[in-house]
């Protein structure tokens, strides 16, 4: 995440889809890999959400032991990790990166992936986002958060440039 340009209608995103859910460990090491490149602008994670408490049913409310549901570490930071890394999508400033980002992938994971390159996350504010945030709204931000949602659930800066 060395890039905080505003424009990022110039970056290429990509999507890195394992054939399995991946363990605790496993993403922490891919994570770290993948943010140490000079290139990587942004970047999330997704999959299913690991509740921390039971959400319905006669057990609601009592806490949700998952052992997927920890704290890992993400360049120094100590990140809640509260979904099941089914996919990683990340936006990079060109081709070699792209190319860095395969190798590390091929290194780190030990089943098949798939490795796309498309259009992943919004590159323009929608109506809900800008009814949420205003007109001001960091860019980076864009297409990754819900509009609904609360910011400080869904978003961890890990590099503060």
């Amino acid at each position: 995440m060395s890039d905080t340009s505003s424009d990022t209608t110039k970056h290429l995103q990509l999507e890195i889809v394992p054939q399995r859910l991946l363990r605790p460990e496993t993403a922490q090491a891919l994570l770290n890999e993948i943010l140490d490149l000079d290139g990587v602008v942004r970047l999330f994670v997704h999959g299913p959400r690991l509740p921390g408490t039971v959400p319905y049913g006669p057990a609601k409310g009592t806490p949700l032991v998952h052992d997927s549901r920890r704290l890992i570490e993400i360049e120094g930071k100590t990140v809640e990790l509260m979904v099941s890394v089914g996919s990683i999508r990340l936006e990079v400033t060109d081709a070699d990166v792209k190319e860095q980002v395969h190798e590390i992938c091929e290194k780190i994971l030990p089943f098949p992936f798939e490795f796309r390159e498309g259009n992943f996350m919004l590159r323009k504010q929608t109506v809900s986002g800008y009814a949420r945030f205003g007109p001001d709204q960091d860019p980076l931000l864009v297409g990754i958060t819900d509009p609904k949602g609360k910011l400080k659930d869904q978003v961890c800066f890990i590099k503060d440039e």
